[in-house]
C-alpha cells in the first residue's frame, strides 16, 4: 500500500451535499511523494441500486424522473434502474427493498449483488452498490411513484430486453449504472441482439 499524507483536511461545504478539501501528498508509483496538493471530495453517501427483472411480463422494469443535473446537458427527466441513497447505518438490502417499494411499490425478499463501484472516483466519494431482483404481479403493494415529501415524481416503465438494448443503442439510455445494469442482465438472460 503506498503512503498518503493528509496535512489538513476540512469541510468547506455542508448541505445535502458535502465537500471536503484537502491538503496532502501521495506516494508516486516511482517511490517518491508528490508535493502538496489541494484536492476536493465531494461526499455524497453510498447509494443503491437494481437492475429488476419482471417475471411475468418478461421485460425489465425501469423509472423515469426528472434529474436537475441532468437537465443543463440533456434531458432533464431521464430513464434509469431504480436507485436511492444509502442512509447512515442503514443496512444496503433493507435500504434497495425500501427504495424498490417507495419507487415502484414492488415488495421484493431476496436481492442478488452484482457489484459495488464509484461513480466518478476522480471527484466524489460516492459508490453504487448494484443488485438483481426479480418480480412477479403479486409483488406489487402500493403505486410507488415516489416520497412525496422528497417532491419525488417518479413513472415506472417497462421495456423488452430488444426494446431496450434498441433504446440502448439510440443513445437514450444515458445513466451508467442502468447500463451497467444492463449489460450484467443482457449476459444473465442470454440475450444475444
Amino acid at each position: 500500500m503506498k503512503k498518503v499524507n493528509i496535512i489538513e483536511k476540512k469541510r468547506v461545504f455542508d448541505e445535502f451535499f458535502k465537500i471536503d478539501a484537502a491538503r496532502l501528498q501521495y506516494e508516486k508509483h516511482n517511490g517518491e511523494m508528490t508535493p502538496e496538493i489541494r484536492l476536493l471530495n465531494f461526499e455524497r453517501g453510498d447509494s443503491v441500486a437494481a437492475i429488476i427483472w419482471h417475471k411475468d411480463k418478461k421485460k425489465v422494469v425501469l423509472t423515469e424522473q426528472f434529474r436537475y443535473p441532468t437537465y443543463e446537458k440533456g434531458p432533464g427527466w431521464i430513464t434509469e434502474i431504480i436507485a436511492g441513497g444509502l442512509k447512515k447505518e442503514e443496512n444496503p438490502e433493507a435500504a434497495l427493498i425500501r427504495e424498490i417499494e417507495e419507487e415502484i411499490g414492488y415488495h421484493v425478499a431476496e436481492v442478488e449483488h452484482i457489484s459495488t463501484f464509484y461513480v466518478s472516483p476522480g471527484g466524489t466519494s460516492e459508490r453504487i452498490i448494484l443488485y438483481f431482483t426479480e418480480v412477479t404481479s403479486d409483488d406489487k403493494k402500493s403505486q410507488g411513484g415516489g416520497v412525496d415529501d422528497e417532491n419525488e415524481d417518479i413513472k415506472e416503465v417497462h421495456f423488452s430486453m430488444e426494446e431496450l438494448w434498441q433504446y440502448f443503442k439510440e443513445g437514450k439510455l444515458v445513466d451508467a449504472k442502468s447500463i451497467i445494469g444492463l449489460m450484467w442482465l443482457k449476459d444473465k438472460l442470454g440475450f444475444k441482439e
